[in-house]
């Protein structure tokens, strides 16, 4: 339960359901990991409350797992090294993978428990003997892109009960319910980065400072200076301080030269990637290329493809339409219809 309206709904249909519950919330981090005073209150108590007075009015035992050390090696330290490598990672798979269904999961086994439930908007079915993770009706909150990673038989231990369910309807019933975070807005920003400050948690965590090195276009010829690697993602526009007839962007990141190249809006689009650490939900890769959809970002609409699985844990991409900033380190979750097949995360181009 963190603190949210989603999650607290979640365990008021699970009540419904005749399911006896417990509560829980995951304390993931100190105060300086997320840059804040370590004297002052812990960002996320309010949260914490909130979670244990839905708790309370559910009648239900809430408890707080303490999994800061975890989420600090498995999470933030893998944010920090992929910025440092020039990649862009998304820290709420590595969350959901280490933290929900593998921390949390194992502890509510310990407990005894036979499910999992969060209020994440996604839908569980079985077909043909196995577990397959769906998008949710409300496709404007589906959240299937950050679970790509759950296996069989954590899907088969798992409820979200909130995935035939529309946003608009989730806090309706929850103002039904009395619940006082009935229409408290959605939570945006990385946890322990909650300025966004991606740059500065990295620092934070690494103790070192960004190094400054240089701009250059595509043909090697210097451009500017830059502030240090880690505060560039692929098809960066804004911040760049370099000025030229038509608007710079961040077209690749190069960690062992210190080097960023910029180029022209166009130089952004490819039709071909290559996906590592590739996890197919029902547990076999395919023996042949598939046709299918793909994201290759958490907003992007999905995008026509062949998918070329390789060899053990690589798939080939190639897009039907060029794609624009494709970036390593962001997940590139594939889709037949509403079923999730699987993902994996995007590598360097050319390595």
């Amino acid at each position: 339960m963190s603190g949210g309206v989603d999650s607290s709904l979640a365990a008021k249909l699970m009540l419904e359901n005749g399911y006896t519950c417990i509560g829980c919330t995951m304390k993931l981090f100190e105060n300086e990991d997320a840059g804040i005073a370590k004297a002052k209150t812990c960002c996320s108590l309010d949260d914490v409350e909130d979670a244990r007075g839905v708790a309370y009015r559910l009648g239900i035992p809430f408890y707080v797992f303490n999994f800061t050390d975890e989420f600090r090696e498995k999470v933030i330290r893998n944010f920090a090294e992929s910025y440092e490598r020039g990649h862009t990672p998304n820290p709420c798979i590595d969350c959901n993978t280490y933290l929900k269904f593998e921390k949390l999961y194992q502890r509510a086994m310990l407990l005894g428990c036979d499910c999992i439930v969060t209020g994440h908007y996604a839908r569980i079915a079985q077909e043909d003997c196995r577990f397959v993770l769906k998008k949710a009706v409300d496709e404007t909150k589906d959240q299937s892109y950050v679970l790509y990673r759950l296996t069989q038989e954590q899907l088969a231990h798992t409820v979200f009960p909130l995935g035939e369910l529309r946003k608009t309807e989730v806090r309706a019933m929850a103002e039904r319910s009395g619940f006082g975070n009935a229409h408290k807005p959605d939570s945006q920003d990385i946890c322990f980065a909650p300025d966004g400050d991606y740059a500065g948690a990295v620092e934070r965590f690494t103790g070192k400072r960004s190094v400054p090195g240089i701009f250059t276009d595509k043909s090697g010829n210097v451009l500017g200076r830059h502030r240090g690697i880690v505060h560039y993602t692929i098809g960066q526009r804004r911040g760049l301080g370099v000025s030229a007839k038509a608007p710079y962007y961040v077209c690749s990141i190069c960690p062992e030269t210190n080097t960023v190249v910029l180029g022209w809006n166009e130089d952004l689009f490819r039709r071909d990637a290559e996906v590592r650490s590739f996890h197919w939900i029902s547990g076999e890769a395919p023996q042949n290329a598939i046709r299918c959809k793909a994201k290759i970002r958490y907003r992007q609409p999905e995008q026509w493809v062949t998918a070329i699985p390789v060899h053990k844990g690589v798939v080939q991409l190639h897009f039907d339409e060029p794609q624009r900033a494709i970036t390593p380190g962001q997940a590139a979750v594939l889709y037949q219809d509403d079923i999730v097949l699987g993902g994996g995360v995007i590598a360097q181009e050319d390595t």
